[in-house]
């Protein structure tokens, strides 16, 4: 029987032959990727990935350190739970560090004795590991503040911004939990602390404790619980909206500055293979670097000078850390008020800056929605803005660290009483009133700053820039030449929108009848005129003004 081949068939066979023939001379490591991409695409998901385009700017960077510092505290995290027992059993210490030779105390603060002076490397790891803690805190409340200046938060990226706050706001708390594992002096007396705020919630306040604490304070479960929420559930969390962050980036491609060529539908840079991944990968190693050169001269919490727990003790200078510290601010300029009924007592004095902490957070999230009220706008955006451009936006940014940095003060007010050689009652009550009156201030002066930047550019922009050179004109009078700027500076000046504000309807329709204009309307329509009206925005030059003022002059 024969058997007859087309030239299609002899083609087919022929490019078997040499396929198998390649597999088999095919590199170990090419075969396991082939398998891989049989079964996961990798081949065509690197190809559409890895060439993508990242913008070059320094506070891009910023993002970058609270990733790296973030994967740092992971490594150093595994390392210290080899060793930590989170117990609270009593124990006597009779360890190399001779000062609390032979004193009870927890077995979780003993095992972080045994870390810090008898696991080789434990002190410099925990050092590392703290210090990474506050780096990966800074990094993200900078790097959130970059994304507000610059309106990086607009449309696509409204959830990106709640990613954002809810791995600051998470990772406040987790370092708040890490460093109470060590049950010294100092971290329980900010687990009391927190109880006590806890306790002053009416009604669920006593069974958010009662969850948390085990029992009645110290109890027996504190550091075990808190060990599994520092360990394991907010790492957790965190690590989720980290991947899902960075999806969101890859996604909506990148925010860039203006400039020439750069427009809201491309991106100027460099790939991410292999010019940005080499960048990336030298700056983690830059920023572990200083983090473990910091960990190595500088100490942080040195739990042996604090001692063990003690309900019955507290020190002056038991403060938390810096990014707890305004929250402390709030409980220690808020008045002891106290109000008494049914049998029951409302600790107004620690309850309201609860809700004042908690309304400010809900505001810091919602702002990219409330700002998109404001303006209407429905549009994507890709371009940046320079936050003098955004004065309002700009006023509330500032406004909101100079509370903050009040409120800091304030949670310290009894070292800068003791230091200072100050009275306690002068820094609260100056805190106090600064509360109330220095974000007005610092929203001020911030606001007609940037309006002054403003109509900086737009002299700029109409006159050139100052050369020096004095010139006599035929009939005397003396000018100095001003050079006009480049092009790509006009662009980057005038690449900036300017919203006009929202116009309320007229009172009555086409048809003589009155409108019924709702309380929402008229307060959207009086923040649009806040936020774009005159005294919120200079205009830019037009054409026309530019080239009437141009046109066959090099002087004003």
């Amino acid at each position: 029987m024969s058997t007859h081949t087309t030239p299609a068939t002899e083609a087919h066979e022929e490019l078997l032959g040499h396929s198998e023939v390649g597999v088999e001379q095919a590199h170990a490591g090419e075969k396991a990727a082939d398998w891989v991409d049989g079964r996961l695409g990798i081949y065509g998901l690197a190809k559409a990935n890895l060439r993508k385009i990242f913008p070059d700017h320094w506070s891009f960077m910023l993002g970058e350190i609270c990733l790296y510092s973030f994967i740092i505290i992971i490594l150093t995290g595994v390392y210290l739970t080899l060793f930590f027992q989170p117990s609270m059993a009593d124990v006597v210490y009779h360890g190399s560090y001779t000062p609390l030779d032979g004193i009870s105390m927890s077995q979780a603060y003993a095992s972080t004795l045994n870390i810090s002076f008898e696991v080789r490397g434990g002190l410099l790891i925990r050092q590392i590991h703290h210090w990474a803690a506050i780096v990966f805190v800074a990094a993200m409340l900078v790097h959130m503040m970059r994304v507000f200046f610059t309106g990086a938060f607009r449309k696509p990226r409204e959830i990106n911004w709640l990613f954002g706050f809810l791995l600051l706001f998470l990772g406040m708390f987790d370092g708040f939990m890490g460093y109470s594992l060590p049950d010294d002096l100092l971290s329980g007396t900010g687990i009391r602390f927190m109880e006590g705020a806890i306790l002053s919630v009416p009604i669920v306040g006593s069974y958010i404790a009662m969850f948390l604490y085990g029992g009645p304070f110290p109890g027996d479960d504190i550091i075990p619980r808190f060990f599994t929420i520092h360990v394991l559930l907010i790492p957790g969390i965190m690590l989720g909206l980290l991947v899902a962050h960075l999806i969101l980036v890859f996604y909506h491609k990148h925010t860039q500055f203006a400039g020439p060529g750069r427009t809201e539908k491309n991106v100027v840079g460099m790939p991410l293979m292999p010019v940005y991944m080499a960048k990336a990968g030298g700056f983690f190693f830059l920023v572990f670097g200083v983090i473990a050169f910091v960990s190595a001269i500088a100490s942080v919490n040195p739990i042996w000078a604090y001692g063990p727990y003690r309900p019955d003790q507290v020190s002056t200078d038991a403060q938390p850390d810096w990014y707890m510290g305004f929250s402390e601010g709030l409980i220690r300029i808020m008045p002891g008020w106290e109000i008494r009924a049914w049998g029951h007592t409302l600790v107004l004095g620690v309850f309201i800056p609860l809700v004042v902490f908690g309304g400010v957070m809900m505001v810091i999230a919602a702002y990219p929605f409330l700002e998109g009220w404001v303006t209407g706008d429905k549009r994507e955006h890709h371009i940046l803005d320079r936050p003098r451009n955004a004065p309002i936006r700009t006023a509330f940014g500032v406004a909101w660290i100079a509370e903050y940095m009040i409120l800091l003060v304030a949670g310290g007010n009894d070292l800068f009483a003791t230091h200072f050689h100050l009275s306690i009652n002068t820094i609260t009550w100056t805190c106090r009133i600064l509360f109330f009156v220095g974000p007005v201030i610092a929203f001020t002066i911030t606001k007609r700053w940037c309006i002054g930047l403003q109509r900086n550019d737009r002299e700029k922009l109409l006159h050139g820039r100052e050369t020096g050179t004095i010139k006599r004109l035929p009939h005397g009078e003396f000018i100095e030449v001003h050079d006009q700027l480049p092009q790509g500076e006009r662009f980057r000046l005038t690449a900036h929108e300017q919203y006009a504000p929202i116009e309320l309807p007229s009172e009555v329709d086409e048809n003589g009848v009155k409108r019924k204009v709702g309380v929402l309307t008229k307060l959207r329509a009086k923040l649009s005129q806040g936020y774009y009206g005159e005294a919120a925005q200079i205009p830019k030059p037009s054409v026309e003004e530019h080239r009437e003022i141009t046109s066959g002059h090099g002087h004003h």
